[in-house]
C-alpha cells in the first residue's frame, strides 16, 4: 500500500510501506532453479527468487526492485568474470540470470536481503562450472538430460517422427537435394564423432548461422549421436506428401497442417536462447522484468504492431481506423502490399516491444507463417488473443483455448466480440492472461529448448537405417575460439578410460586392444 504526500510545487510522491507481515523474511524466502547447479551449463544461467514474509507467506506483489542483492564469488580466485542481473517479475517474484565469461573450479553464490543471508545462501557450485565458449561435452546423453531436468519426451517430436518409421541417409543425401536443391534454401547437415560438416543448397542460406549456432552449442555441452539431416532455411514447411506418398524428412522452424516437415524452436526463439545477455534485447527473462503495468492500470484496448505480411493484418488495420476504441494497431513497414500503403497508412514509429505490455489485450496474427513473436507475448501479462492457424511453432499443441489464450477466428469476423468478452469478464480474462504466462515461463525458458534439440537429434538418430556420413562438398563447422579465457576439460571420457584400463592390465587380451582402438 502507498499513502500520498504534497509536495511542494504541486508534486505528488507516492510514499510506499509494507503492511504487517508483508515484508520479506531471509529464512522464508525461497530460491531454487538450474543456476543453482554446476551441471547445467546454458549461456545465461538463471535461478529464481520468491519473496515470503515472515509467516511464511509468498508476496504478491513486489517488494522494491533492489530488495535483494546477488554476488557470485570464486574462493580461489579475486575477480570472477560474471555479469549478473536480477530481474523483478512484479509478482512478488524475481528471476536472476548470470553469464560466465571464464570457467571456474568452484563458484559461491551469495543472495542477500539487507546483508542477510537467504534461505540456503550460499549456495556452492562445485566445479569445475564450465561457461558457455567451453568444449567440453558430456560422454553421456542420458546422465546430459538427467542433470538438464529434461522432459521424457515432447508430444510435438513424436507426432513428427511418427510419419517416418525410417530413415535412409543414403537414400535422403541424393534425393533431397535433387527434389528441393534447385528452388529452396536447404542445409544438409551431418555430426560425426561429435564434429559438425555441411553443404548447403540454394541462394538465400544466410539463417544457417542460428543453425550452426545452436548445433555448436549442442556439441560443447553433450555428445551427440552421428547424425544426418536437412535443414529448411525458409519461411514455409516444404514437405507436402502425405502417406503412402515417400516422404522426406525436413527439419523447419515452423509447420503447417498440410505439411510433414519435422519442427524445431523457431531460429528466433533460438537465438535469444544464445544470445540472452549478448547480442539481443528481447529474449524469455527480458520479457518477464518488462510487463508494464499492473492489470487493473493497463490500457483496455487491443493492441497490435508489424508489417503487411498477411491480408488479415491488413483487415485488423482497417478495423482499428472503425473502431479506435477498441483496437489500436498500425503498420511500422510495408513490403508485400506497398500498392495498398494510401489505404492502410501511414506508417507510425516502431514501439519498443516491452511497451506492448501497456495494455491488456494482444493480438497475435499470423505473418508469412506463424507469428514468431507468441512465445513472448505469453510471456508478458496481457492477455493474448491468438488468431486460429494451420501455421505453429514446436509448442503450440500443448496451448489450450480459453486456458492459455483467447482464440479469434482466422478470418478476424469474431475479434470485436472476443475484445469485448475480455473486457466484461476481467478477472476471467486476467486469470487466461497468467495462465499463458506460466506456461511460458513453464516450457519455453532456454534450459528446456536445449532439451528439445537435442531429444528431436537423438530421437531422430535412433530411425536411421544406413551409417550417416560426411559427404562430398560437405565443409566443416568450426567451434568459434575461445582464446580469451580459454578452459580445460575435466570431464571424463569413457572410451579413453576404457583404453587406458586394458592399457595397464598386464592380462589384456590384444582382441580387445585391437576391438578399443578400432571403434
Amino acid at each position: 500500500s502507498f499513502i500520498l504526500l504534497p509536495v511542494v510545487g504541486g508534486v505528488v510522491l507516492l510514499l510506499f510501506k509494507y503492511e504487517a507481515g508483508s515484508a520479506p523474511s531471509a529464512a522464508n524466502t525461497l530460491v531454487w532453479g538450474p543456476g543453482l547447479e554446476a551441471s547445467v551449463v546454458l549461456p545465461a544461467r538463471f535461478f529464481y527468487i520468491q519473496a515470503a514474509d515472515s509467516s511464511g507467506k509468498n508476496l504478491t506483489a513486489s517488494p522494491g526492485e533492489k530488495t535483494f542483492e546477488v554476488k557470485i564469488v570464486s574462493p580461489v580466485e579475486q575477480f570472477t568474470r560474471i555479469w549478473i542481473q536480477v530481474l523483478d517479475r512484479r509478482d512478488g517474484s524475481f528471476l536472476v540470470r548470470y553469464r560466465m565469461y571464464a570457467t571456474y573450479s568452484e563458484l559461491h553464490v551469495h543472495v542477500l536481503l539487507k546483508n542477510e543471508h537467504v534461505a540456503k545462501s550460499p549456495f556452492v557450485l562445485k566445479g569445475p562450472v564450465y561457461h558457455e565458449g567451453c568444449d567440453c561435452p558430456r560422454e553421456s546423453g542420458s546422465a546430459w538430460e538427467a542433470h538438464m531436468h529434461c522432459p521424457p519426451s515432447f508430444a510435438q517430436i513424436e507426432r513428427d517422427l511418427s510419419f517416418y518409421p525410417s530413415v535412409d541417409p543414403d537414400r535422403n543425401a541424393q534425393e533431397i537435394p535433387q527434389r528441393f536443391g534447385q528452388r529452396q534454401s536447404l542445409c544438409h547437415y551431418t555430426v560425426k564423432d561429435n564434429k559438425i560438416y555441411v553443404r548447403t543448397f540454394g541462394e538465400h542460406v544466410g539463417f544457417r548461422i542460428f543453425m550452426d549456432a545452436i548445433l555448436l552449442s549442442l556439441t560443447r555441452k553433450v555428445r551427440l549421436p552421428d547424425v544426418e539431416f536437412f535443414v529448411n532455411l525458409g519461411d514455409w514447411p516444404l514437405e507436402k506428401r502425405k502417406p503412402p506418398e515417400k516422404l522426406h524428412p525436413i527439419f523447419s522452424w515452423c509447420g503447417s497442417n498440410n505439411t510433414r516437415d519435422i519442427v524445431m524452436p523457431t531460429y528466433d526463439l533460438t537465438e535469444s536462447v544464445l544470445e540472452t545477455m549478448g547480442r539481443v534485447s528481447l529474449d524469455m527473462m527480458s520479457v518477464q522484468a518488462n510487463t508494464g503495468p499492473p492489470w487493473p492500470e493497463k490500457n483496455a484496448t487491443a493492441f497490435w504492431r508489424g508489417r503487411d505480411s498477411r491480408q488479415e493484418r491488413l483487415e485488423l488495420v482497417k478495423l482499428s481506423r472503425a473502431h479506435p476504441h477498441i483496437i489500436d494497431a498500425a503498420f511500422t513497414n510495408f513490403f508485400f502490399f506497398k500498392h495498398d500503403e494510401s489505404l492502410y497508412g501511414p506508417l507510425v514509429k516502431h514501439v519498443s516491444f516491452f511497451d506492448f505490455f501497456k495494455y491488456k489485450y494482444q493480438i497475435n496474427i499470423d505473418g508469412t507463417v506463424a507469428a514468431y513473436r507468441l512465445p513472448y507475448l505469453l510471456a508478458g501479462d496481457s492477455v493474448v488473443l491468438k488468431q486460429d492457424s494451420g501455421y505453429y511453432e514446436h509448442f503450440y499443441k500443448q496451448l489450450r483455448a480459453w486456458e492459455h489464450y483467447i482464440p479469434v477466428r482466422a478470418d478476424l469476423r469474431d475479434l470485436l466480440e472476443k475484445i469485448q468478452w475480455a473486457r466484461d469478464h476481467d478477472e476471467e480474462a486476467k486469470k487466461i492472461a497468467l495462465a499463458g504466462q506460466q506456461f511460458a515461463r513453464s516450457h519455453l525458458m532456454g534450459d528446456t529448448i536445449f532439451c528439445y534439440y537435442y531429444i528431436l537429434i537423438k530421437d531422430y538418430a535412433k530411425l536411421q537405417v544406413t551409417e550417416p556420413k560426411i559427404r562430398k562438398d560437405m565443409e566443416v563447422v568450426e567451434q568459434p575460439a575461445d582464446d580469451l579465457f580459454p578452459c580445460s576439460c575435466h570431464r571424463t571420457n569413457v572410451r579413453n578410460t576404457q583404453m587406458l584400463c586394458l592399457l595397464c592390465s598386464l592380462s589384456a587380451d590384444p582382441n580387445d586392444l585391437i576391438l578399443l582402438f578400432a571403434r
